[in-house]
């Protein structure tokens, strides 16, 4: 669980920012409903649940839904339901959902699966719905990789390290996870029958965030 509240300390998701947005977009009403896709400790499922009628807050992690359930228990929410399951096992019940929200989680999964888990947000998504996908995507070339990736590096650490991540935390995810190129992310996009409306790219070329929308 401390590992949960560190979490919360060093990862801050701009719910309020990213609700906004979804509004904007005239996805997320009052009468809205949301998959959260990697809920984590809840911030963007706590923020969505504000202004719209259902949140389901998905996640393979026990630890961080038990964060996320203490914050519930703390709220005057009723209409979040929590659900321990991943990309690939997560099972839709009632009606398709409005947005799902997904970020710095499917980057878990290798390719193939990617493609697979994409395909398996856009059956739950209505027509006319809305994937908004934040991850760590990588824009640049590869023989540009290893300056690109130090550089990331340096910049994510910051001067502080005890409020931020590490170097090994940082390191650790570049050389584990499964961090795919824009190239290929894209057309899995695609490939699963959503469309990209807006795709941005970060000045570090190491993050991406997408605005897909079911036809």
């Amino acid at each position: 669980m401390q590992h949960a509240r560190r979490y919360d300390a060093k990862m801050d998701a701009k719910a309020a920012d990213e609700v906004a947005l979804l509004q904007a977009a005239g996805v997320l009403a009052a009468g809205s409903s949301v998959v959260e896709m990697g809920a984590g400790t809840g911030q963007f499922a706590l923020a969505a649940a504000e202004v719209c009628e259902r949140v389901v807050a998905v996640d393979v992690s026990p630890v961080m839904l038990a964060r996320l359930v203490e914050k519930l228990d703390r709220s005057d929410l009723s209409n979040v339901e929590v659900i321990e399951a991943g990309f690939l096992t997560y099972e839709h019940r009632g009606e398709p959902a409005d947005v799902v929200y997904s970020r710095f989680a499917l980057h878990h999964l290798p390719d193939f699966w990617q493609a697979i888990a994409l395909r398996r947000i856009a059956d739950l998504l209505r027509p006319g719905g809305v994937l908004r996908l934040s991850d760590v995507v990588y824009s640049f070339e590869p023989a540009d990789a290893e300056w690109c990736i130090e550089a990331w590096i340096t910049e994510t650490i910051g001067p502080d390290v005890e409020r931020g991540w590490s170097r090994a935390e940082v390191a650790e995810h570049v050389r584990d996870e499964h961090s795919t190129f824009t190239w290929l992310l894209e057309p899995m996009i695609e490939r699963a029958g959503l469309e990209i409306t807006d795709a941005t790219y970060s000045t570090s070329r190491m993050l991406a965030q997408y605005l897909c929308r079911k036809p």
